[in-house]
């Protein structure tokens, strides 16, 4: 008789969806954020967590997410003890997820909520493992931020074997399985959008035009973006290495077919050495391509040095939640 009971309970358990959410200098989204996603989960039949990565913010944000917890006991915050990135912010989530399934959330709004009930059900009724959104338009956007976005993802899925699909969010909702698939790769230098195509798994796109923050400012500077690329490069490919090695054996022979030239023209033909402007120009070529391609070498390295260091990718100041 209790065996059927404790079955009995058991099949009324919900499932429980954990919902990531990286925050920095958030305080005028967390609310309006919440209000939402506290609307959407009285809609579904799931119970929910939310995880709040406090990445280091220097705004009341940490204040909110404290207050928040207090009120509805299926917030969680994470308070870094300083900015580490939303990289992250987003393992630190994932670590301490708790959920069946698990999703990561831009606070200002522009992952759409609403989509959260088409990707569980393609996950329990489709089968897929992994559901995620990309976005079709970049209206909003600067156009030169979109011209180099889009320029990107053309140059790393020719250099790099894992597909990186253009216009893919971090927002993605995923089965356990995935999950413990993406915790299991420890490497310091993380780059998400690659490591989500690295485990595999059976993917669902849903497309959606671009959203425009609901309050705030995007944190993301063309700076950092650029930075952001270039992780995703030495991350994910090797061919930088490739064409700085091929290109300078085509250097060398094109400095040799040089020498040969002009030491014929002087023995054979007496035609005295000339071209010095032509030759500083050479050289100066040279010399700009072998200080690039040791940058290239020096970055590869860099990473390396910082793998084998070791350090925690976060180091949590405060916090409610339990691994």
């Amino acid at each position: 008789m209790e065996v059927k009971k404790e079955k009995e309970k058991n099949k009324k358990k919900r499932e429980l969806i954990s919902i990531v959410v990286p925050c920095y200098n958030e305080e005028e989204t967390v609310n309006i954020y919440f209000k939402e996603m506290d609307k959407l989960s009285k809609e579904m039949d799931y119970d929910m967590e939310f995880i709040f990565v406090n990445d280091g913010s220097k705004d009341k944000t940490l204040e909110i997410l404290k207050d928040l917890a207090k009120k509805d006991d299926r917030v969680k915050y994470i308070s870094f003890s300083r900015n580490f990135g939303k990289e992250a912010g987003m393992l630190a989530g994932f670590e301490y997820a708790k959920g069946d399934y698990i999703t990561t959330m831009d606070v200002d709004l522009q992952d759409p909520p609403e989509t959260l009930k088409e990707m569980i059900r393609l996950i329990k009724e489709e089968g897929y493992d992994s559901v995620g959104m990309r976005r079709v338009s970049r209206e909003g956007e600067p156009p030169i931020r979109s011209f180099f976005a889009r320029c990107f993802y053309k140059l790393i899925n020719k250099m790099s074997a894992i597909e990186m699909v253009d216009g893919a969010r971090d927002y993605r909702l995923m089965t356990r399985q995935m999950l413990d698939a993406i915790l299991s790769m420890k490497e310091y230098n993380r780059y998400s959008k690659g490591i989500f195509g690295y485990v595999g798994f059976n993917t669902k796109w849903l497309e959606y035009k671009n959203i425009e923050r609901v309050a705030g400012e995007t944190k993301w500077s063309f700076w950092k973006l650029f930075k952001y690329a270039i992780e995703g490069i030495v991350a994910f490919s090797t061919v930088p290495l490739v064409v700085a090695s091929f290109l300078g054996v085509l250097l060398c022979l094109i400095a040799f077919i040089f020498i040969v030239t002009i030491v014929v023209k002087t023995l054979i033909f007496a035609s005295p050495v000339s071209g010095w402007v032509t030759l500083a120009s050479i050289v100066t070529l040279i010399g700009g391509l072998q200080l690039l391609f040791i940058g290239v070498i020096g970055e590869y390295l860099a990473k390396t040095y910082l793998e084998t260091k070791k350090r925690p990718i976060y180091i949590v100041k405060d916090t409610n939640a339990t691994k």
